[in-house]
């Protein structure tokens, strides 16, 4: 047990399992969330639910966000009511969302001139291992910083990747999320072709699943497409700003990926046609009503 101060911001799929991880692991936990009610279950299961991110960040040892993108990360480090401008000097910034370079090099800088140790922190794994504790986390920063904040990263996660400085993670990230929904979009074509066939879909895809398209993603989004289960593990929406971060990183290197943008294209048209609160096989569903 322990009496460290940690505070969550942003409760969603990824933040909600971190944060009941941390209570699991006997930390003081207090969180923060946009819409209240959704803070209200950790609330219940014994952390402090606060008002504002500032209101969370006080008095915290280790602040550690989950957030949709690089807009809501400014808003909740450095807007109105920002944790920022309140943590302790010597306290620990914890940016686990997959955001993009530019933002997170400004936001340590932002840390370090406020006498806070930065660390970027994004995550492999999505809602079971957030629920389990078996994160992956792609670090970037001082490595003194880091063991100090070791701790907390061994409950919310069963490992620690340092990559280097700020601005490391950041990278792997991106391109650990490109690909990822590179293979979702094409399989989802893929699944779509053999329907439009009339071929036994469990027959053909089983030979994708056992051949060599079979990675870890392909078997299980594509056991999701086809048993049409679309309980969320990562949502539609947050893959289209992850492949347009890595079309922006990509370009931002000389590197023009139509690949990047005509997968992120599908994901947005499957949110435009009403399955942005789905999981990321739901973008299957347009290509079947094609």
């Amino acid at each position: 047990m322990t009496n460290m101060k940690i505070a969550v911001l942003g409760l969603g799929i990824m933040g909600s399992g971190m944060a009941r991880q941390l209570l699991a692991a006997g930390f003081d936990v207090t969180v923060w969330n946009r819409s209240r009610e959704k803070a209200a279950a950790l609330g219940d299961a014994g952390a402090r639910v606060a008002g504002t991110p500032a209101d969370a960040a006080t008095g915290a040892a280790i602040v550690v966000a989950m957030l949709a993108n690089d807009d809501v990360s400014r808003s909740v480090w450095t807007g109105e009511d920002g944790a920022l401008a309140v943590m302790d000097q010597g306290a620990i910034a914890i940016e686990s969302s997959t955001l993009t370079g530019d933002w997170v090099f400004e936001l340590a800088r932002e840390a370090v001139a406020r006498g806070v140790r930065f660390i970027e922190a994004p995550v492999t794994g999505s809602r079971d291992q957030a629920a389990q504790g078996m994160l992956r986390f792609l670090v970037g920063g001082d490595a003194a910083t880091i063991d100090a904040a070791r701790p907390a990263f061994d409950a919310m996660g069963s490992a620690l990747v340092h990559l280097g400085p700020v601005g490391s993670a950041a990278t792997v990230k991106l391109a650990n999320n490109f690909l990822c929904g590179v293979q979702a979009a094409s399989l989802a074509e893929a699944i779509a072709l053999f329907e439009k066939h009339g071929l036994d879909v469990e027959q053909a895809m089983a030979i994708l699943f056992d051949g060599a398209p079979a990675s870890p993603m392909v078997k299980g989004v594509g056991r999701r497409m086809l048993d049409r289960d679309y309980a969320p593990h990562f949502l539609v929406p947050l893959m289209a700003k992850d492949l347009g971060y890595a079309a922006q990183a990509l370009a931002d290197v000389g590197i023009t990926s139509a690949i990047a943008q005509a997968a992120r294209q599908r994901f947005v048209e499957a949110d435009a046609a009403g399955e942005g609160h789905r999981d990321i096989a739901a973008i299957v569903e347009p290509l079947r009503g094609a």
